[in-house]
């Protein structure tokens, strides 16, 4: 596989690796592909989907008294 980096990504990549926190490119590829499968896991582990109304009720809109009753649609007149 052949990865195309932004110049600001490899900027990154050569400073880590002249600081000493890696030795190799591949080996700060690896922590960053850890580090993302780490939160990824901790995302779905920890968090328990909710549905809509779950988060409209823990929303900062939770007390604005908002109507969110759908309203029945009586369609509209067509003349025939």
């Amino acid at each position: 596989m052949t990865i195309n980096l932004k110049p600001e990504q490899e900027q990154i990549i050569q400073a880590e690796i002249q600081s000493g926190h890696f030795r190799s490119a591949d080996e700060v590829l690896d922590h960053a592909l850890a580090a993302l499968q780490e939160k990824k896991d901790k995302r779905t582990a920890s968090t328990p989907r909710k549905n809509l109304a779950q988060f409209l009720m823990e929303s900062p809109l939770a007390g604005a008294e908002l109507n969110l009753e759908r309203q029945k649609d009586y369609g509209r007149p067509i003349e025939l």
